[in-house]
């Protein structure tokens, strides 16, 4: 998923979003509350779910392609965001309000 238009280029750099240069490693920084997860845990939803989660975060980091959705154990998702650079990881809380991005 990822918005109309030129793909949200300019919301996205006005959110510091780093586009993806391929052989640039991505930055260690985080933005707000990261939940205690392991990459790769979780359980992959789909459907009205994922949309929501979704769109709440691309509302705040637009730009990226968001390839999966995942529920972790604390019941908050995981939006992994692709095609950037950073942030990779987009995490949204059960009312779908985004709390952190990495």
């Amino acid at each position: 998923m990822q918005p109309r238009g030129d793909g949200g280029a300019a919301a996205a750099e006005a959110a510091g979003v780093i586009p993806f240069q391929q052989g640039t490693p991505s930055p260690a920084k985080s933005v707000g509350q990261i939940p205690d997860y392991t990459e790769g845990e979780g359980t992959i939803v789909s459907g009205t779910t994922a949309d929501k989660a979704t769109k709440a975060a691309q509302a705040v980091v637009p730009g990226g392609i968001n390839d999966r959705v995942v529920q972790l154990s604390g019941g908050e998702y995981e939006v992994h965001n692709i095609s950037v650079n950073w942030p990779h990881h987009v995490f949204v809380s059960k009312d779908f309000k985004v709390l952190g991005y990495e």
